[in-house]
């Protein structure tokens, strides 16, 4: 939190996530500073900033923060994955080539770790969107649509049980499960085009299944909760409708629910479920 005198620094990036932080540390009368990525934020979140920068220009986002001297640093939202010939030539002065190289050869998970060493070698304290603003973390239960069957329940318990095996891989935190059949796992392109993936092989019929499927999201392992925490909303449900499948199950507590009205509105009108499963209920499921 920030403590009065000094701000919170929200680095932005894409997707819906930075402007519900901004607002949740509006309501809560939070100081805070909005630093966005020029290529990724919102147009409009760029213009409204109080500091816009490139995303490889890390020498003039050390030099804002330091002007900013914040309580503490926040990164939210999304941002592409650079080419590694790009991150050598913008933290040459920050880590060797050697370095970035066992960096970038650890995956997003390592790039990740990477940025928030640099920053706090910098002296920046680096939190979390779950300890600045809990309320947007999504919460245990059926939240929208009716109970999932036992085929659907089965399925979001081979979901959980993938991702939970997977995460050392540094594989994605999303999957779709048809039946007892693993259909999709997410990779570096993301949740939405794992979808529309999903959605192409139902269109050119590469899948059948009585059981129209579960989109299934969480958390990896061990994940450091200040970085990539996985995020659901409204086009989540959109896109799942649009693959066919009968519902969406996140792991409550450990994902960020974006525009969460909105997101349960357009579950219920497309007929879908939204399910929060707890932690140490995952195994559970599998054996409903």
């Amino acid at each position: 939190m920030s403590d009065g005198a000094r701000p919170i620094a929200v680095l932005a990036g894409g997707g819906a996530l930075p402007g519900a932080l901004i607002e949740a540390l509006r309501r809560r009368r939070e100081n805070f500073r909005v630093l966005a990525f020029r290529g990724f934020a919102d147009g409009g979140l760029v213009r409204r900033a109080d500091a816009a920068n490139d995303l490889l220009d890390v020498k003039r986002t050390l030099a804002t923060l330091a002007a900013w001297q914040p309580a503490c640093v926040v990164m939210a939202g999304p941002v592409n994955r650079p080419r590694p010939s790009a991150v050598f030539s913008a933290l040459a002065a920050y880590r060797n080539r050697r370095e970035l190289a066992a960096l970038m050869a650890l995956g997003d998970d390592g790039l990740l770790g990477g940025v928030v060493r640099l920053l706090e070698d910098n002296g920046h304290r680096v939190a979390g969107v779950d300890t600045l603003a809990p309320e947007l973390l999504g919460s245990v239960g059926v939240r929208a649509g009716r109970e999932p069957d036992a085929a659907s329940l089965r399925a979001i318990g081979i979901g959980m049980d993938l991702l939970r095996t997977v995460s050392r891989f540094d594989a994605g935190q999303a999957t779709v499960i048809g039946g007892q059949r693993v259909i999709a796992l997410e990779g570096p392109e993301g949740t939405d085009a794992m979808l529309r993936r999903v959605r192409f092989m139902r269109f050119t019929r590469r899948w059948r299944a009585e059981n129209r499927g579960v989109l299934v999201k969480t958390t990896k392992e061990g994940q450091d909760f200040r970085v990539d925490l996985p995020a659901i909303g409204p086009r989540t449900v959109i896109l799942a409708d649009k693959a066919g499948l009968d519902g969406v199950a996140y792991g409550a507590g450990r994902t960020l629910v974006i525009d969460e009205d909105d997101m349960l509105r357009e579950a219920r009108r497309r007929g879908l479920f939204v399910l929060g499963v707890p932690a140490n209920e995952a195994e559970a499921v599998h054996g409903g």
